[in-house]
């Protein structure tokens, strides 16, 4: 069985609710992660990571950079998922800097265009130092050659 991540909340390259997105000033977005679920998690895994990003920024059209929304590291292999709004995250996970320059879920809000965000689980064969809190860049490096296994989900939004 093969690594597989997904969502009751949008399907592949689907449009995720307003629900889960930083556009708050309509009144709909509350900034909250929607619910994953995965499966197929390796034998020999020893921990999972989540990086959520859109390559997407700032425009669509002319993507210059990709901006981080959510990391996490070293959350249980038993794990299966993580609820609607994610904040109190299972024992033993740690939390990377998003590039709100804070750590937690930061929802879509996409200047213009129609973004993509990957939601990107990851199997890895060790359970990773504390990395303070690290950026993405960081995160990636620790995660070389400890890869067994991932999975991506990409769901989409415009304003």
């Amino acid at each position: 069985m093969s690594l597989t991540i997904s969502s009751k909340a949008f399907v592949e390259m689907g449009e995720i609710p307003v629900l889960y997105t930083g556009v708050i000033s309509t009144g709909q977005g509350r900034d909250i992660s929607p619910p994953l679920a995965w499966t197929g998690v390796p034998d020999g895994a020893r921990s999972l990571v989540l990086i959520v990003d859109d390559p997407d920024a700032p425009d669509p059209a002319a993507p210059t950079m990709t901006w981080v929304h959510w990391l996490l590291y070293n959350l249980p292999v038993e794990l299966s998922g993580l609820p609607e709004g994610a904040r109190e995250l299972p024992a033993g996970t740690q939390e990377g800097i998003n590039d709100w320059k804070r750590t937690g879920y930061g929802g879509p809000k996409p200047p213009r265009g129609r973004h993509r965000y990957f939601h990107k689980l990851y199997a890895l064969d060790v359970r990773l130092p504390d990395l303070n809190k690290p950026t993405k860049a960081k995160l990636e490096e620790a995660m070389k050659g400890h890869i067994l296994a991932e999975a991506c989900l990409i769901g989409t939004f415009k304003r």
